[in-house]
Formats: C-alpha cells, structure tokens, sequence
C-alpha cells in the first residue's frame, strides 16, 4: 500500500492497460559499405612496361573508356604486325580468288580482335590500320566507371597477364549494413522499405529496401545482419558513415490489436517479467507477465492483465525494492531472539570500605612448627 504522498515522493505514475494497433519499428545503427556487385578490379592481360601513367592516385573518379596507362609490351607489338600483314595480304589478293579473299580477311578479322580481347580501344586500333605503322606503346581504357579505390602500378613498373592494376567501385548505389535484434527478426523482410538518417545531412532521410538478410546470427550479440540499398546521387554518401537506421514492422504485426502498456511499467528480474496491478482497494499487486514485440515506448502484454487495468508507469524499480525490505523487516521482527532489551542486573549491591582496622591477632602455629616438639611437664614418659 502506498498513501498518495509516498507515491508522489518516489514519482508513482500509473497508466492504464490499452488495445491498440502495435506498429513495431525497429532502430539499428549502420553502416556505409561498397555496393559489392559494383565493385571491378582493372587488371593487365599482357606483359609489359607502364610507360605513362594517366590515373595516378587513389580516390580519382574515372569513367568508363577513360584512358588509364600507356604499356608497352611486346605481345602488343607483335600483334600489331600481324595486323598490318594480314592487311596487306588482303590488299594483295583482290583479284583472287573467292576462297584467297575470304581467307585473307578471316586473318585480318583475327589479328583484330586479338587486339581487342587484350583490351586495346577501338580508337588504337583502327589508328593502326589507318597509318600502316607499328606503335611502340598502346593506351589501355577503364573498364569500369566510379572511383578507384585501390591503385597498384606506378610508372616504369612491369607488369604481368594477370596483375591487378586498379580497383574501382561505383558509388552510385551504396549499402547500409546493420545488424537487428534476434527478437526483431520476425518484424524484417526482404523488399521491406527502411530509412537511413545521417549525422552529416541532419534532416535529410534516404528511403531504400531491404535486399538481403543475412542467414546467419552472431553467437556473440545475438543479432542478424540485414542489408538496405540507397540510391546516391553526386555520391554524397560516403563508404564509412555511420547511420541510422529505421526499419517499418510487417503488416501482419503492425495491423494486430494487442494489449499494450509503457515498456517502464515492465519489470524484468532475468527469470520473469513482472507489472505492478492497482487493485480496487488502492494495493499494488506484482503480476507476472508475458511480453511480446516493442515499438517506441509500448509493449505489448501477451498474458497477465486485462484492458483496462491500472498498473504503475514509473518507479517500479523503487516499489519492488520498498516491497522486498517490508516483507525482509517482517519477517526478521518475527525471528525469535531479536528483542532487543537489557539483562537484569545480577551482581549484590555494592558496600563502601569500613574505616576501622582490625585488631592484631597473632597467628597459631602448629604443634610440629619451629623444630622439634618439646614433651610437656606433665607427660609421664619425661621421667622415664
């Protein structure tokens, strides 16, 4: 039982049991990462010596068909003379015959697009056929457009088929990784819509979907990894900011009617969940409860109250821990043995010493005392 002044002491407030549409939102942090499917590694299909070097540091946008080195290689210079020769046997067999025609521009056809499967532009090519001349160094495009984020060759550096010259990842599109409660879990679907806030753009939201789930949990935080996918445009999102995330319940779970009450009416002890019950009387009755999904400042009650109970909002914490000393108290006042009060004194009254001295009485000694003993006079063996 609390009085009305105890309760407003400690800040009692009570808060009845509600049905209500329980719309779940979960609240995660994220975080920017490359869209991984965007990502492509630039690397050489021949051996050679970079000889100039266009896209020179790390962070540079490129695009798609920009030059990026200058290589000199004698793969490429090889086939460039087979190039010109077969273009020259093309030129001479004119007059030929159909089958020595055909032939002759299969070879041409060939020596051609050897060039291009080594990534040689179009452009390089057909300045080749045009002048009739071997070039010493051949120009090698981007294949890729975003910004390179790894950037492994400087220039005069050999390089060999097979060498990662660049990596470049388009930003375009970016994921936001986070990671959701096991409990939250039945709340989160794919294609579901969430939105990002960043610290760096206060006021601004970025919409996008839930793409991918991840389907493994971390025995360590009990959390699954979802993944949502923004649009970004001018790239003003960077790989690395941390966001916030807001992912929308199921509509199954946001259009249930449940029973509901302000998540600090909860009292969680680590073995059950307790609500504390204002009865008609005014007591305030512990009930254990069944909790089930939150959202915002709700719960909901599975089992344990009723719509239209009262139970207490605030201070809980303080309420059980008053209850748990009261019965602590009672129970040691009914222990035998604690009253607390004072023996009777047993000791005899005390008397002041006296004033007198006693008299002077010589001590007896005994017969045997101080040597041997004398006979008397009157012993009859003194004579004998």
């Amino acid at each position: 039982m609390l009085t009305g002044d105890q309760a407003r002491r400690i800040g009692v407030t009570f808060a009845p049991v509600t049905t209500e549409s329980l719309r779940q939102e979960i609240r995660t942090i994220g975080q920017i990462t490359f869209d991984e499917t965007r990502v492509q590694t630039i690397s050489s299909k021949v051996d050679g010596w970079v000889e100039q070097l266009f896209v020179d540091f790390t962070g540079r946008f490129v695009q798609k068909g920009e030059p990026l080195l200058r290589i000199y290689s004698p793969m490429l210079v090889t086939a460039q003379e087979e190039l010109l020769l077969a273009m020259r046997l093309e030129s001479d067999v004119k007059g030929g015959t159909v089958d020595a025609r055909a032939g002759a521009g299969d070879l041409v056809s060939s020596a051609r697009r050897r060039l291009a499967y080594w990534d040689v532009p179009a452009e390089e090519i057909a300045r080749i056929e045009r002048s009739g001349e071997v070039r010493r160094t051949l120009t090698m495009a981007s294949s890729a457009t975003g910004v390179v984020l790894e950037k492994n060759i400087t220039n005069g550096q050999r390089v060999m088929a097979g060498d990662a010259l660049f990596r470049v990842a388009d930003l375009s599109t970016v994921w936001v990784e986070g990671d959701v409660y096991e409990q939250d879990l039945r709340a989160v679907r794919l294609g579901q819509t969430a939105t990002a806030e960043f610290d760096a753009y206060p006021g601004e939201q970025w919409t996008g979907r839930i793409t991918f789930v991840y389907p493994t949990l971390s025995a360590d935080t009990r959390t699954a990894r979802v993944r949502v996918s923004l649009v970004n445009p001018g790239v003003r999102l960077k790989p690395g900011m941390y966001a916030t995330l807001r992912v929308g319940g199921a509509a199954g779970v946001s259009s249930a009617m449940v029973l509901t009450v302000p998540r600090s009416a909860v009292l969680v002890t680590g073995e059950r969940s307790l609500v504390f019950v204002r009865r008609a009387d005014g007591a305030l009755e512990p009930r254990e409860v069944t909790v089930g999904a939150t959202a915002g400042d709700r719960i909901e009650i599975v089992r344990g109250v009723a719509s239209g109970d009262t139970v207490v909002a605030s201070a809980t914490f303080l309420i059980d821990a008053e209850s748990n000393l009261g019965t602590a108290m009672g129970g040691m006042g009914d222990m035998p043995g604690m009253e607390i009060t004072r023996p009777p004194s047993t000791a005899p009254p005390t008397q002041p010493p006296s004033t007198k001295t006693p008299p002077w009485t010589p001590a007896k000694k005994s017969p045997n005392e101080g040597g041997t003993a004398r006979p008397h006079a009157h012993d009859s063996s003194a004579g004998g």
